[in-house]
């Protein structure tokens, strides 16, 4: 199959996610997975589908992003194997298309917290390009594949790289993602800070968990005031429940925090925090937060805010739209399986 039929079958199964998004059938897949995840709502999987179809299935961003590379002539198809993480909705989904139109044979270990949307868009797309279905396999052991792309924890990666080390691979560990602020920022930029950092309860590894502020006269009320229209995470259980918790801990301990009633805010020099709180951290000059950004690269995915001004390389919002080029911890997937 080349890569322009691929690419049809791709940006086909895009318009029929958008056209689907509002349907009973949907609404009855999207309980399913919900069901299958307590991390997973209706907003998140919608989130995710809409953001799929809008940013990696649409055929002008398909060609444009193929454009960049040579396809070899005569391909020599290989097993690879893709891991699939289970945090936010459909995580892995840019992987298994790096696979399928690099013309490689996708054997697909799917996380069991995230099933049921990867099976359903699996087979959507199958109806719509039978060609795949050969190519596709859902296993529950890997075994006998040529190359693997594997997505896991921290913890997890000691593991990969004792299982997977003698493969061709991308191994992925947790990363989070941070927000530079200089004291400028609109309220319409703060607000869309809030989607980076509320989207998916924070658990991708795109979410904002840290944000780095002037020292001198930075205004929180502001920022938090912005935030306000993110209230209602406190009305799903399980963000409510750690919210709690984190407040209790805090007060507890005496730890001097922020509280808006459904987030906290701590200063804290660790990137990495917990569900219902955010780090902030002061800098002193653009040229310390540099080095200090660059010390911590490895562990980070995404650095937001406004990317005229030098730091920041993705702009506010658009943490959870990635396109088909913004490859995870900068490693080009598609170039890998090209040069297998």
């Amino acid at each position: 199959m080349n890569s322009d039929r691929a690419i049809h079958a791709f940006s086909t199964l895009g318009d029929l996610i958008i056209s689907n998004l509002e349907t009973k059938s949907n609404a009855d897949i999207i309980d399913t997975a919900c069901q299958r995840n307590p991390w997973f709502n209706v907003h998140a999987c919608t989130q995710a589908l809409s953001s799929i179809a809008h940013h990696l299935l649409n055929k002008e961003k398909l060609m444009a992003w193929t454009e960049a590379y040579e396809f070899p002539a005569r391909p020599m198809p290989q097993t690879v194997a893709i891991v699939m993480a289970g945090n936010i909705p459909l995580v892995g989904w840019h992987d298994l298309m790096c696979v399928l139109i690099s013309g490689h044979t996708a054997q697909v270990k799917l996380s069991s917290k995230d099933d049921v949307l990867p099976k359903y868009l699996i087979a959507k797309l199958i109806e719509i390009e039978p060609a795949f279905a050969p190519r596709i396999h859902l296993v529950e052991m890997l075994r006998d594949f040529d190359a693997v792309i594997a997505t896991g924890s921290t913890n997890t990666s000691r593991y990969f790289e004792y299982y997977f080390g003698k493969f061709k691979n991308i191994l992925r560990k947790n990363r989070v993602s941070v927000a530079v602020l200089d004291g400028t920022e609109t309220e319409h930029q703060m607000y869309l800070l809030g989607k980076d950092i509320f989207s998916y309860f924070g658990l991708g590894c795109r979410s904002v968990s840290k944000i780095y502020v002037p020292r001198a006269g930075y205004d929180f009320v502001a920022l938090l005031d912005a935030f306000a229209p993110f209230s209602a995470e406190v009305d799903f259980n399980k963000y409510d429940n750690n919210y709690t918790y984190q407040k209790s801990i805090m007060l507890i301990n005496k730890i001097p925090h922020l509280d808006t009633g459904f987030l906290l805010m701590r200063e804290d020099k660790n990137l990495a925090s917990a569900v219902s709180v955010l780090h902030y951290e002061y800098f002193d000059d653009n040229a310390q937060l540099n080095a200090e950004l660059g010390a911590q690269k490895d562990a980070i995915q995404c650095i937001v805010g406004d990317v005229s001004k030098g730091i920041a390389n993705v702009p506010f919002g658009q943490t959870q739209s990635p396109e088909l080029w913004d490859y995870a911890d900068g490693v080009d997937t598609l170039k890998f399986l090209l040069t297998l």
